[in-house]
């Protein structure tokens, strides 16, 4: 039988948030392909996967290279040309997820699929959703929990930037893939429950976050652009810290994010694609076809 996506997951640790995962994806109305890629997990994740879920592909590294640098070898693993890809701590909530997901990838411009999801710790708002329907609307980025894409543009572009380690590969993606000319599209789908394992590390997300905001602009915004905005970054990365612990952390990470300009090359976008780019980061998501022309010019 023909696969229809493929379904990506890194796990580390989380063998418990993990079944539920995979559970939700076996049940999909799609033929799929599962990947499950191993991130050095110590718990029992790899004989719980082996023994309860025999059909899904599992991949264990003895070291634990990130999640970044586990979803691009996923990626490359993929027999299908479409790759969903959740979290461990995520599922998906109906069984037509990936079929809905599918039908946006009709349209060459499209190279990721921001799907919907609702985080149930917190408000239960359901997040990255268009703002209408009939209509393709189009983000600046995608949640890395919650996003579909086409493999043969993603290895074409080089992935994601695999010295991230951890967080901002989506903005980093994103816009990059905009610069050659294709979008992230907001889904009109069922929604992804991403609950949120208590077992997540804050000190790493702060740390990595903060350096990834610096980074991203110095990589990718252009000149006159660029100064400016790393002024803009390094402030808003640490105004909103009022726990000292996370502001060290923050503080740090946003040091060594400026270090990494000795060691990490440039390589800006276009000035229009940084334009557009921040046109629909201010005003939110705009409609296909009211950028389709800006976005010709630039491929």
């Amino acid at each position: 039988m023909e696969i229809s996506a493929t379904i990506v997951i890194v796990t580390k640790n989380r063998k418990e948030e993990l079944a539920k995962a995979i559970q939700s994806a076996l049940k999909q109305s799609k033929t799929v392909e599962i990947i499950i890629i191993d991130d050095g997990s110590t718990d029992g994740t790899a004989q719980m996967v082996k023994n309860e879920y025999p059909t899904v592909h599992f991949v264990h590294s003895d070291k634990s290279c990130g999640y970044i640098v586990q979803r691009n070898l996923g990626a490359r693993l993929a027999k299908s040309n479409f790759i969903i890809s959740i979290d461990d701590d995520a599922e998906l909530s109906s069984p037509n997820i990936v079929k809905q997901t599918l039908k946006y990838f009709k349209n060459p411009r499209i190279g990721v699929v921001a799907i919907p999801y609702v985080e149930p710790s917190k408000e239960n708002k359901i997040l990255q959703k268009p703002p209408e329907s009939g209509t393709t609307w189009i983000s600046e980025s995608f949640k890395g929990t919650a996003h579909a894409l086409k493999k043969d543009i993603f290895l074409k572009l080089g992935g994601y930037q695999e010295s991230l380690v951890h967080q901002g590969e989506e903005s980093d993606y994103s816009i990059r893939l905009l610069n050659a000319g294709y979008v992230v599209c907001l889904g009109d789908l069922d929604p992804i429950i991403h609950w949120e394992s208590p077992k997540r590390d804050f000190n790493r997300m702060d740390f990595y976050g903060s350096r990834n905001n610096i980074i991203f602009v110095w990589q990718n915004v252009p000149m006159p652009y660029m100064p400016i905005h790393l002024i803009g970054t390094t402030f808003n990365t640490l105004r909103f810290t009022c726990n000292p612990t996370r502001f060290v952390n923050r503080l740090y990470g946003v040091l060594m994010g400026y270090s990494n300009f000795f060691t990490l090359r440039r390589e800006p976008v276009q000035k229009q694609t940084y334009l557009l780019w921040r046109e629909i980061r201010k005003h939110g998501a705009q409609p296909l076809d009211k950028i389709q022309s800006r976005l010709i010019d630039m491929r």
